[in-house]
């Protein structure tokens, strides 16, 4: 039996796009725009949050080699704390959907708003478990954003960020509390301004302005 989303869907030159990352008290939030090639389909897609670490290294590979075309983009901390993270999650997936190097003729967007774009776009609730793009898109933003916060693991020991990736679990705030905030990490997060305001480093109002 084949697991995973139903590759009658796909559609040729539709783009799925989807992001990961907003959440998070720390890091880019990272983006990634796919075309897929329906006469080369990738069994097992599926929702990212969905598959094990294993599969998704596995699937990341495997849509890099068949996708018609992908590209992974990012917005970074600086652009969140200017643009709030909405704002600053569609600036970078306009930049996925420009940086593909084919144009899609449609782009599918994980969630309930689409980004400004030059092609026509449509918004998919939880299409990350319904269209085999935004699957594929799903897979190669996280994957690429969990690798980056490994890497930020050795660069900024203590507060466990390569096992909860920046997200505000007990570990992290209580990490953030002893140690501080770190460059990586978003100013205008609650938690994350609270941690300068306790050190006074940063006054709330410059922040919020």
């Amino acid at each position: 039996m084949q697991m995973g989303l139903d590759f009658t869907l796909v559609e040729e030159l539709v783009a799925g796009v989807d992001e990961v990352g907003r959440g998070p008290l720390c890091g880019a939030v990272v983006t990634a725009a796919v075309i897929l090639d329906p006469s080369r389909p990738i069994l097992g897609l599926n929702d990212s949050k969905k598959l094990t670490e294993a599969k998704r290294e596995k699937l990341y590979d495997e849509i890099c080699e068949k996708a018609l075309s992908w590209c992974i983009a990012r917005a970074e901390v600086e652009e969140i704390d200017e643009l709030n993270i909405l704002h600053a999650t569609m600036l970078a997936m306009q930049r996925a959907v420009e940086g593909l190097s084919i144009t899609p003729k449609l782009a599918l967007i994980d969630g309930n708003r689409c980004p400004k774009l030059a092609v026509p776009s449509a918004p998919v609730v939880q299409g990350d478990a319904k269209v085999p793009a935004i699957a594929a898109a799903s897979i190669l933003a996280k994957v690429s954003r969990d690798r980056e916060m490994a890497a930020f693991e050795l660069i900024y020991p203590g507060y466990g960020i390569g096992g909860h990736k920046g997200y505000p679990t007990p570990v992290h705030l209580e990490a953030l509390a002893r140690l501080g905030p770190t460059p990586i990490h978003r100013r205008s997060f609650a938690p994350v301004r609270a941690a300068y305001e306790a050190r006074g480093l940063l006054n709330a109002d410059v922040l919020l302005s």
